[in-house]
């Protein structure tokens, strides 16, 4: 029997971890579509996006140091166009304050952090030192993207509610966890093995989660108003009717007077009568 070939099997789960990684970029698809009919984030975070793209930014820095690592670079590239259109779409659909947060963190972490890494890194003499210490800030943002999902499970414990959490994403993290984690381990590189360790442990948590409480959720649809008109004769007077505009979740009874000149003009007249007409009719009365 012949001995595997560990750079081959390597090259193979290298291949696999790629339509993983793909099928991962591809999960929140569902998600953004749903965004895109409502016109709304809702209560949907962008964290997960920030850090995915972040991820990527680096984990494609890291390939193109060590070199001969097509595979990771074509696959990172790719997930930074698609993660770009995510928050683009995030930040067309969601309420304002949101986006200004959006924007910052982008801002600061995506931009600034990215290239401070960058900057400091290249000031390195040593090509494996640079290497090392670009493959360890991978290692920690490469758990974060495992652990960005994390962040819903306060609110499904607190809700019961797994509306808001997508399976398919931790479904696609965890095999995607799985391939990478045998692809380092075969080719012996330890920062593409590591973080996805934690990233399977994560994934396993997430569905966990997602099973626990699938059967307690209640569809979170936002309530819709519609307007029904009534329109109710009332013997005012014999010119006068009365429209109510009633909505059906009685917060608010508008009136409308179909006459209202009319009624004005005989207040307005009732209101010129001399003050002394108005005691005799109520000396009248009284007799009466």
């Amino acid at each position: 029997m012949a001995p595997l070939n560990l750079h081959l099997m390597g090259s193979i789960f290298g291949i696999l971890g790629t339509v993983g990684s793909f099928l991962v970029y591809l999960a929140p698809i569902p998600t953004f579509y749903w965004i895109y009919k409502k016109k709304s984030t809702f209560q949907f975070p962008s964290l997960p996006y920030s850090v995915a793209l972040f991820s990527a930014m680096l984990t494609l820095y890291y390939a193109f140091l060590k070199t001969n690592s097509m595979i990771i670079m074509a696959i990172n590239a790719l997930g930074i166009i698609i993660e770009t259109g995510y928050l683009v779409m995030f930040l067309i659909y969601t309420a304002p304050q949101s986006r200004i947060y959006t924007a910052k963190f982008l801002g600061i972490f995506n931009v600034f952090g990215f290239g401070v890494i960058v900057l400091s890194t290249c000031l390195i003499p040593n090509d494996v030192l640079r290497l090392q210490i670009v493959g360890w800030v991978t290692i920690v943002f490469g758990v974060g993207v495992y652990a960005a999902p994390l962040i819903v499970l306060k609110d499904v414990i607190k809700t019961k509610s797994v509306e808001f959490m997508s399976f398919s994403l931790s479904l696609s993290l965890t095999l995607c966890a799985i391939l990478w984690f045998f692809h380092g381990l075969l080719i012996k590189d330890i920062f593409i093995a590591a973080p996805n360790v934690l990233g399977f442990i994560f994934g396993i948590v997430q569905m966990l989660m997602f099973f626990i409480y699938r059967k307690s959720t209640k569809k979170a649809d936002l309530p819709e108003y519609s307007l029904s008109t009534t329109t109710v004769d009332v013997p005012v007077n014999s010119d006068t009717k009365v429209e109510l505009a009633v909505i059906d979740i009685h917060t608010q009874i508008q009136v409308k007077t179909v006459d209202a000149k009319k009624s004005s003009d005989t207040d307005d007249l009732e209101n010129q009568l001399p003050e002394q007409g108005r005691q005799e009719d109520r000396s009248t009365n009284a007799t009466t």
